[in-house]
């Protein structure tokens, strides 16, 4: 039996997978069940930290708590499930999937909005669900799972700010006058820039999963819902790839120009189970990128192994 990792070697491993991506990283991973009270979302001390409490941007990540808020409102009576609301033009900003990309209007279920939400982040579902529960509730709800800085809003009042910021038209076609926008310009917007933006952290993130997976997030009712919803994430080529079949994955993911994250939760037929989020800044702005997406399921499968292999007192951390 190989001997137990070191919290050096951990770090030196993550800093490698980014360095080989051509990435920057930000990562923590915490052991669910690892002992210990903490906070609310806190599961003990087993965790392992690489630029952990560095605020980055979340980009979709931030459906976790509109979630969170839903399944709240359902289970306490407030918010019927089954009930009916269309999507129309209002909430579309087009170009994106599910049914932000459909020319007619649709009409779904609540529950069903939540779930084309963290299924395949659809953006035009998550803004009529936001519009169902409020921005104030939401940010309600982030703020007590430790994500206080976390971006809430329906879409128009996130994305207006930086087609004004751009000098854009918001009734024109966006994407027509985004291929005459240099990259330097948006590189600079203060979307992208967490010290300027609605933001969180790695630990945060993880905190706020931990809290879901411990019933501490709400009832024990609206918690199982989230974890429920979470397990039909469609996509698979980021932090899903970096673990075997055998184990259980919920997620969500998120991207913007030069962002890349995925945050989830990892649990082992053993029992074991894992909150983890890898989230990356890269060099270019879109288009496809398979050496950071590798390098998101790398991040997150090394930090679990340490988790999985390490004694309980282990907690390496890369603060620089």
């Amino acid at each position: 039996m190989a001997p137990p990792p070191t919290a050096d070697a951990a770090t030196s491993a993550l800093r490698t997978i980014f360095d080989e991506a051509g990435v920057e990283g930000f990562v923590h991973a915490r052991d669910i069940d690892g002992g210990g009270e903490g906070g609310a979302g806190e599961g003990g001390g087993r965790e392992v930290a690489f630029r952990a409490d560095a605020p980055v941007i979340v980009a979709s990540i931030r459906k976790i708590a509109v979630a969170v808020a839903y399944a709240r409102q359902a289970a306490a009576g407030s918010l019927d499930r089954a009930a009916r609301h269309t999507i129309t033009a209002a909430n579309r900003e087009g170009g994106g999937i599910g049914t932000d990309s459909c020319r007619h209007d649709v009409t779904l279920s609540t529950r069903d909005l939540a779930f084309f939400m963290l299924s395949m982040s659809d953006n035009a579902a998550t803004d009529k669900l936001m519009e169902i529960l409020g921005t104030d509730r939401v940010r309600a709800v982030a703020a007590e799972l430790g994500c206080p800085r976390l971006p809430v809003g329906r879409y128009r009042e996130l994305w207006d700010p930086v087609w004004e910021e751009l000098g854009l038209d918001p009734d024109g076609d966006i994407d027509a006058q985004l291929d005459r926008v240099g990259e330097d310009r948006i590189r600079g917007l203060a979307m992208l820039d967490p010290a300027r933006s609605a933001s969180s952290t790695p630990r945060e993130v993880t905190s706020m999963l931990t809290a879901i997976w411990r019933d501490r997030a709400g009832p024990a009712e609206a918690c199982a819902e989230v974890r429920e919803l979470m397990s039909h994430r469609l996509s698979v080529h980021r932090l899903v790839a970096g673990f075997d079949d055998d184990v259980r994955i919920a997620a969500k993911n998120g991207s913007l120009w030069g962002v890349l994250n995925e945050a989830a939760v990892v649990e082992y037929p053993d029992g074991g189970r894992y909150a983890v989020a890898v989230f990356l800044r890269t060099p270019a702005l879109g288009g496809r990128n398979p050496a950071a997406d590798a390098a998101i399921g790398r991040a997150a499968r090394t930090a679990v192994d340490h988790l999985r292999r390490a004694p309980a007192a282990a907690t390496p951390e890369e603060t620089t």
